[in-house]
C-alpha cells in the first residue's frame, strides 16, 4: 500500500509582508527562526507558544495564519523577546503592527486605515474642528466677549458651547458609531477565529476570568524587561474608569434632578454645571485626571527608557499617547483658566479639549484604544478554546 502524504501549498502574499514592514514591523526580515523570543516569553501558553510561529507566518506573508490568531492579542509586548532576540528582529514590535492590521481587517470603515497613517492626521481632527466651530461660528462666539457670562461675572463654559444639544448629541452619537463598529470589528474577529473549532467551557466564566485578568494586569506583571509597564497601565486604566464614572455622575447631575426630583445639597450639585471643587463628582474628576497624566507620562517615560532593548514604538503607539495627553492637558488648563477668568485663553484651550475628546471616542475602534477590546475578545477565546 503506498504510503499517503500530505502537502500544503504556501501561497506568500508579499503585499501583506510589505504591509507589516511599513506598519512598524521593519525588524521581521532579521529573524532566524532561533526560537529565543518563545523561550523567554513569560505569558505564552505550553502549547504552540509564541511568537516564533507568528514570526513565521509572517515572513511566509500568511495572512489567514495571522489575522485570525488569538495569540497575536495574548502577546502583551512585554518585551522580552525583543531585548533577547540575538538578531535584533523585535518580535514584539512585528506583533504589534500585525494588531493594528488585524483592527484594519475587521473594521467597518477606511478611518482604521486612516487612523494608521500620519499622511490622514490632519484630515482626522478637521472632522471634529469644523463640526464644533459649525456650532459657535454661526452665535459669533468666535469674539469670546460675545459669550454670555455666568451670574457671578465669570466664564461659563456650557454658554460658549452648550451641553444640550451641541456637546450631548455630539458625543452621544459619536460614542454609538464607536460602539457599532467595535461590535462589527469583534464579531467578524470572533467568527474568524473560530472557524472550524470546537468551543468548550462556560462563556460567562471566560469573560470574569479575563475581566479579573484586566483588572489586576497579572499578564502584565510576569513581565521582566518592561516590569514598570504595569504600574502605568494599572494608572491609565483605573483612571479612565475613574473618568467614565465621572462621566455619569455629571448626567445624572444635569438631568437626575429634573427626571427624578433631586435637588442640589450642600454638597451633591444637582443642576447645570460649573459645580464647586468641594463637591464629590468634582474630586473624584480632578483625582482621576491626575492619574491619567501620571500614568500616560510613566507610559512614555518608559517607552523612551526601554527603546534599546523593547524598541521605540511605532507612529501608532505614539499617536494614542499623545491624545491622551493633549485631554489630559486641555482637560487640566481649562479648569484652571476658568477659575482664573482668563477668557482669551480658556475658550480656546476648553474647545481643543471636546477636539481631542471627541477624536479618542469615535476613532477609538480604529486607534490603539481598540487594543482594550481585541486583546480581551481574545482572552476570552482563549479560554473558551482551552488555550489557557
Amino acid at each position: 500500500m503506498a504510503e499517503e502524504t500530505m502537502e500544503q501549498i504556501i501561497k506568500p502574499d508579499l503585499n501583506f509582508v510589505k504591509d507589516i514592514i511599513a506598519s512598524g514591523g521593519e525588524s521581521l526580515k532579521k529573524c532566524y527562526q532561533c526560537s529565543t523570543c518563545t523561550v523567554v516569553c513569560s505569558v505564552t501558553p505550553d502549547e504552540k507558544p509564541f511568537p516564533r510561529k507568528e514570526m513565521l507566518y509572517a515572513q511566509w506573508g500568511m495572512k489567514d495564519k495571522l489575522i485570525s490568531n488569538p495569540d497575536v492579542w495574548l502577546c502583551h509586548q512585554c518585551s522580552d523577546c525583543t531585548a533577547y532576540c540575538p538578531r535584533g528582529a523585535k518580535p514584539g514590535e512585528v506583533l504589534g503592527a500585525i494588531r493594528k492590521m488585524t483592527i484594519e481587517e475587521y473594521s467597518p470603515t477606511p478611518f482604521a486605515k486612516m487612523a494608521g497613517d500620519p499622511k490622514y492626521l490632519l484630515v482626522l481632527f478637521a472632522i471634529p474642528i469644523l463640526l464644533f466651530l459649525s456650532y459657535i461660528v454661526p452665535k459669533g462666539y468666535l469674539d469670546f466677549s460675545a459669550i454670555p457670562r455666568g451670574e457671578d461675572g465669570g466664564i461659563v463654559y456650557a454658554k460658549f458651547m452648550p451641553i444640550f444639544p451641541q456637546i450631548d448629541v455630539t458625543f452621544s452619537l459619536a460614542t454609538f458609531f464607536a460602539l457599532a463598529c467595535f461590535v462589527i470589528g469583534i464579531k467578524k474577529y470572533w467568527s474568524a477565529m473560530s472557524a472550524g473549532m470546537q468551543l468548550k467551557g462556560s462563556l460567562t466564566d471566560s469573560i470574569k476570568t479575563a475581566i479579573i485578568d484586566i483588572l489586576t494586569h497579572k499578564n502584565f506583571q510576569k513581565c521582566t524587561v518592561t516590569k514598570d509597564r504595569s504600574t502605568a497601565h494599572l494608572l491609565v486604566f483605573y483612571a479612565f474608569l475613574g473618568l467614565a464614572i465621572t462621566t455619569s455622575w455629571a448626567i445624572a447631575y444635569l438631568y437626575g434632578h429634573e427626571f427624578f426630583g433631586l435637588t442640589a445639597t450642600s454638597l451633591f450639585h444637582f443642576g447645570e454645571s460649573p459645580y464647586p471643587l468641594y463637591d464629590p463628582m468634582k474630586i473624584l474628576a480632578n483625582a482621576s485626571a491626575l492619574t491619567l497624566f501620571t500614568g500616560i507620562t510613566l507610559v512614555a517615560m518608559n517607552r523612551a527608557k526601554n527603546s534599546p532593548k523593547a524598541g521605540g514604538g511605532s507612529y501608532f503607539d505614539w499617536l494614542f499617547i499623545m491624545v491622551i495627553f493633549a485631554i489630559v492637558i486641555t482637560g487640566i488648563l481649562s479648569e484652571v483658566l476658568r477659575l482664573a477668568n482668563i477668557e482669551g485663553v480658556a475658550y480656546p484651550v476648553y474647545f481643543m479639549h471636546l477636539v481631542f475628546i471627541f477624536f479618542l471616542i469615535a476613532y477609538a475602534p480604529f486607534s490603539k484604544m481598540a487594543h482594550m477590546v481585541y486583546r480581551t475578545t481574545a482572552m476570552v477565546f482563549a479560554r473558551q478554546a482551552g488555550r489557557e
